[in-house]
């Protein structure tokens, strides 16, 4: 079975088993090996520990917070299980096997990580702000729209000769 661990800049790494994890991690570590073990380590970080750890993870989209801590935890329990099924090699040797390293992420680490064993007031539900207008993005390199300001000033500029200040001013 499978043991991730993770410290508290939120790197995790993912060991074939316990007694590996504890034999090759010189830092302090929590482990976990199960979606209701990450839960359990979950319930004393903040929710933006929960968050840096999801944006840490390469191949997502970032969040700036998640509906609830539970939603957290399944989407990150996931992400890790498709991360360590990808990473492991096709065929093993018979050889001792060696521990793999899950996506560091930089040095990211979650604004007000508590100490271990600090538990914090749990987390209320908000009221979900409205969504405002989705925009449309422009055309990449589109330049100045025609017979404008801008693009009679750009027109100027790209003269042979130049411009003057006094022939930009209107």
């Amino acid at each position: 079975m499978k043991t991730f661990t993770i410290d508290k800049e939120n790197n995790m790494t993912v060991f074939a088993s316990p007694e590996e994890a504890a034999a090759v991690t010189a830092t302090p570590f929590d482990s976990f090996a199960s979606e209701q073990e990450l839960a359990e380590l979950a319930t004393g970080w903040p929710a933006d520990r929960l968050v840096a750890i999801w944006n840490s993870l390469p191949g997502i989209t970032p969040v700036k917070k998640f509906k609830d801590r539970k939603t957290a935890i399944s989407r990150i329990w996931t992400r890790i299980q498709s991360l360590s099924e990808s990473a492991e090699p096709k065929s093993e040797p018979a050889a001792k096997p060696k521990a793999e390293r899950k996506a560091k992420g930089g040095a990211r680490a979650a604004k007000g990580v508590p100490a271990k064993g600090k538990a914090t007031k749990k987390d209320t539900a908000t009221k979900a702000a409205p969504k405002g207008k989705k925009t449309t993005t422009p055309k990449e390199a589109a330049g100045p729209r025609e017979g404008s300001k801008m693009a009679q000033v750009i027109a100027l500029m790209q003269r042979k000769s130049g411009v003057t200040i006094t022939e930009v001013m209107p």
